[in-house]
């Protein structure tokens, strides 16, 4: 699998190195419009090759694209410290006007993976501006906040966050929708395993539990500056998806055609991934409550999305 990616910021590098070491991309082009950086970041991961595996990364430019099979841009604005993903919208378009047209002339019929935030809306804007089927573009959407749920009912639990099946749909962003209702672990639903191991979901651990997934964003700006590692594993595990035809299920944001009574809207909900991008979309049963948070997660993307949209034009 030849892997291209856009943006040798924290995010780029690190998934970059991600991909490396797990062996899923054979070649993997880095770009970035600071070419200085791009240089720097594949010379440093090309020396990790000799612990991992033989595959091969380079800093170039957009016509080194030719052949690949996936895209990843991960250039935007940074998310600063008290900012919204939302609050990066009107720089980021203007990126990708610049960024998009470029891919498509070289590359028309790879797979575009997005993760530049607001990544429900830039993954709308990236269908617009490629022209590309839907099923070929895909945002990162909940993956990770998915995976920071089951990491924290896994540990709440006493069990490995693999063997526990929990989502977040709707909004990569404060909207999102942590569905309780048909987690579970070990086929046993997610508060009657809890029972069972004497560790009750209170309300109160709901509530911690919650704020953790939606709020971890913020947490770690506040720390570090950015988050990258998590995000990094999450594009990760979608290319390995899609490089091995998985059929693996994963909550990506994509296009549908309509959301609880919103049409044409980009948001995560639990996707079939392999070598065609997203083969097929699953929608799961929800409780009263959850299907009033997913349309109103729906309806904000929406508002979002038809700025972003009216501000660019398709040549």
């Amino acid at each position: 699998m030849k892997v291209g990616i856009i943006g040798a910021g924290q995010v780029g590098s690190a998934t970059a190195f991600a991909l490396i070491m797990r062996g899923i991309a054979r070649k993997i082009v880095l770009i970035d419009a600071n070419e200085k950086r791009a240089e720097a970041e594949a010379m440093d991961i090309a020396h990790a090759t000799p612990f991992a595996y033989a595959n091969k990364i380079k800093a170039g430019k957009y016509d080194d694209l030719a052949g690949c099979d996936v895209v990843i841009i991960t250039a935007g604005a940074n998310q600063k410290s008290g900012e919204s993903r939302i609050d990066l919208l009107g720089r980021n378009v203007k990126i990708f006007e610049g960024i998009i047209p470029q891919i498509t002339q070289v590359v028309s019929d790879c797979i575009l993976l997005i993760a530049s935030n607001p990544v429900d809306i830039m993954t709308s804007v990236a269908l617009k501006l490629s022209g590309f089927p839907k099923e070929r573009v895909i945002g990162s959407g909940t993956i990770l906040d998915t995976a920071r749920f089951r990491t924290l009912l896994g540990y709440h639990l006493g069990i490995s966050p693999k063997s526990v099946h929990a989502n977040v749909l709707g909004e990569h962003g404060d909207s999102e929708v942590l569905v309780w209702s048909n987690g579970d672990g070990g086929t046993v639903q997610i508060e009657e395993l809890a029972r069972m191991e004497n560790k009750p979901l209170t309300p109160e651990v709901k509530a911690q539990i919650d704020d953790c997934v939606r709020n971890a964003a913020y947490k770690i700006i506040d720390g570090k500056g950015a988050t990258y590692y998590g995000i990094a594993g999450g594009l990760c595990r979608i290319c390995q998806a899609i490089s091995s035809n998985e059929y693996a299920i994963l909550t990506v944001s994509s296009q549908h055609d309509e959301i609880e009574g919103i049409k044409d809207v980009c948001l995560s909900m639990p996707c079939v991934i392999g070598k065609r991008g997203i083969h097929s979309i699953i929608y799961p049963r929800l409780s009263e409550n959850e299907h009033r948070d997913v349309k109103f997660s729906a309806e904000k993307i929406k508002e979002h999305s038809n700025i972003a949209l009216e501000q660019i034009s398709v040549k």
